[in-house]
């Protein structure tokens, strides 16, 4: 096992100025091991240094952190503006028919019904949901209570459509009906709820509900149901508007999925056999922290504090067993699943619907923070407020597997928390499976900052402005990839689209950057209406620093298009080679205000095979004036779908 260190030295978040102890001696021996290192460097700086005294490092770093500081301030002004965009409707490309929006609700179970007749819909409201949609739809731990038409006659006939993603895309309803009208509105609406599996999140749960009124009464005919919300916060719920006719007045129903009266829902207690579920990773994300992690945690609801990524983003779903205790945060082991249904908005987002590389790392990183954080590092500090960043780590495919509609398996292991003023560090090893297999492996450090040790990050370089090697070589001429042009193009081959076009050109020079064998350099402006911003975090906007690598693989990507990889091959797809270990370190965030990501990859190798061809690269990436993102063996394959066994 790797042990992951800060840098190699004792981490001080504070600068502060006392240390006693071991601490005192290591960081003295590490001080005075790098100043034997530099000292050649450290010479020539105070040889080039004014009179007068003024250190020009000092000077650089000084302006650096007033710079985060003020960025900062600029991000928690702007963080309600923000998420009152996020509640508007966006302007988005439409979506293929086969793939969900990103962001739209996940159904907790599915089935292949799409009708349902008379004899289903009496099943149904007999409770027999499982007989209706299926096995899954009874998993162990749930007591089954929910059914349809508990508390009116039934008056639906037939459903003739059921569409998870239809209508409004968030689903849709058709039925047909012999009675009241509203009593009609409100029964499509709890079977949507059914088909949905909102139930199986707490266990012995009912339905209840509401229409609006109408003078429509008792007729007989069709309604068609589109709903306008489906989401688990504050409990599960269907909002929806009932259509039936040209010239009728829609009616809107509302249907909740409620515990029973005094029942426990927190930790361990909604469903038997399992600590979390889908809903306490909802209200982990941005709902009621005491649901989601128990009482201890209920003076985070409501303000900055660590959360999982919402929407598109919330890459695990449950938290199945787990051999810690709060309070003990030295070492813990835990498992967790996240399922991955091949209509995922980001199998649709790629070119060729494999798995992007952030969403390895998303799941991965999530179930370790997850119950890092379970252990409560952060409650050692109360009244302070601490913002989550992943620090760095380490990762390998160990084999390549389709992952479309497959449940990932999760094992993780808590190696050691340090809590430090203002601060705290966790690192983790996990193990990511399918069906008993492991296929991907990593360790990783995150850290819990205040916001005076957020202010006080200079970067990967101590504060230093190291730019990029384009601008280091002013003599260079890059030639231009338009990816934006090429992602327009409906008969060219793009590396990704919609959420996922997370660059719009490239620049190459051929044989450059520092391995002599070809340089990337890209630029792209921040929107802070950017569609991550909302998702990641709740009250705490960054954008992901797995979505940072994802974006030197597509630079990658796109050369590789562009230097004739592809050619000649039937159905060209890119992977993430096996194999391969890849390691990522962050001294920094992108804010909603920083302006800018710059990017950089230099070509470390190209290995051509009988299947393909292989891409390793080490990358950077910069905010304005700051590098802090460094990128090591990221690696790129392509391979024809064909020839592949």
């Amino acid at each position: 096992m790797t042990v992951l260190e800060f840098d190699g030295v004792a981490f001080d978040p504070l600068n502060a100025p006392q240390q006693t102890g071991a601490a005192q001696e290591q960081t003295d021996s590490a001080r005075e091991q790098a100043s034997s290192t530099l000292a050649p460097a450290a010479a020539a700086i105070e040889n080039a240094r004014p009179a007068g005294g003024i250190d020009p490092i000092a000077q650089i770093r000084a302006g650096v952190v007033a710079a985060h500081r003020s960025a900062l301030s600029a991000q928690t002004a702007l963080q309600r503006e923000l998420w009152r965009r996020a509640l508007r409707p966006a302007v988005t490309d439409a979506q293929p028919v086969h793939s969900a929006p990103e962001g739209a609700f996940k159904p907790l179970a599915r089935t292949g019904r799409a009708r349902l007749d008379r004899e289903s819909l009496v099943q149904l409201a007999n409770g027999a949901v499982s007989t209706v949609f299926g096995p899954a739809y009874l998993p162990d731990g749930v007591e089954a209570v929910a059914r349809l038409a508990g508390t009116t006659p039934l008056v639906l006939t037939e459903v003739t459509g059921l569409e998870l993603y239809g209508g409004a895309g968030k689903g849709r309803v058709t039925a047909r009906f012999e009675g009241d009208a509203r009593t009609a509105a409100l029964q499509a609406a709890e079977v949507y709820a059914l088909y949905t599996g909102m139930p199986l999140c707490l266990s012995g749960s009912l339905l209840t509900g509401g229409a609006s009124e109408s003078a429509l009464g008792t007729i007989s005919g069709t309604v068609e149901l589109v709903v306008d919300s489906a989401d688990l916060v504050p409990r599960p719920h269907v909002h929806a508007t009932a259509f039936f006719g040209e010239g009728t007045e829609p009616i809107r129903v509302a249907v909740t999925v409620a515990e029973p009266q005094g029942a426990d829902v927190g930790p361990g207690h909604a469903v038997a056999g399992l600590l979390l579920n889908e809903f306490h990773m909802a209200h982990l994300a941005r709902g009621d922290q005491a649901i989601a992690m128990g009482p201890e945690f209920a003076p985070y609801t409501g303000v900055r504090a660590t959360r999982l990524p919402t929407g598109g983003l919330l890459l695990v779903d449950r938290v199945r067993d787990f051999d810690g205790a709060r309070g003990n945060l030295e070492t813990a082991s835990y498992t967790t699943e996240y399922d991955s249904p091949a209509d995922s908005w980001y199998y649709a987002d790629t070119a060729n619907d494999s798995m992007p590389h952030f969403v390895y790392m998303e799941t991965s990183l999530q179930a370790a923070l997850l119950m890092g954080y379970y252990a409560g590092p952060t409650l050692t500090q109360p009244g302070t407020t601490l913002s989550l960043r992943n620090l760095g780590g380490t990762a390998t495919v160990l084999r390549q597997v389709d992952l479309r509609d497959a449940t990932i398996e999760q094992s993780s292991r808590l190696l050691s928390t340090t809590i430090l003023p203002g601060s705290s560090l966790q690192t983790f090893d996990y193990t990511l499976s399918v069906d008993g297999e492991p296929f991907y492996r990593g360790e990783t450090m995150f850290g819990y900052f205040s916001d005076q040790a957020l202010g006080n990050q200079t970067g990967l370089d101590a504060g230093r402005y190291v730019p990029s090697w384009l601008a280091e070589h002013p003599e260079a001429r890059p030639r231009v990839i338009d990816v934006a042009a090429r992602r327009a193009d409906q008969a060219a081959r793009a590396c990704s689209r919609r959420k996922l076009a997370l660059i719009d050109r490239v620049e190459v020079v051929d044989e450059g950057g520092k391995y002599r064998a070809g340089y990337l350099h890209s630029l792209r402006a921040i929107d802070p209406a950017d569609w991550f911003f909302a998702r990641h975090f709740h009250l705490d906007p960054v954008i992901p620093g797995s979505l940072g690598v994802e974006s030197v693989i597509h630079a990658v990507q796109e050369w590789m298009l562009d230097a004739g990889f592809a050619d000649g091959m039937a159905d060209p797809v890119f992977r993430i080679p096996r194999d391969i270990p890849f390691s990522w370190r962050y001294r920094g965030q992108f804010l909603p205000t920083d302006g800018s990501v710059e990017l950089e990859a230099h070509i470390k190798s190209v290995h051509r095979g009988p299947r393909g061809a292989t891409v390793v690269v080490d990358g950077s990436l910069w905010k304005p004036g700051l590098r802090i993102y460094e990128l090591i063996d990221l690696a790129v394959e392509i391979a024809d779908r064909k020839a592949l066994p």
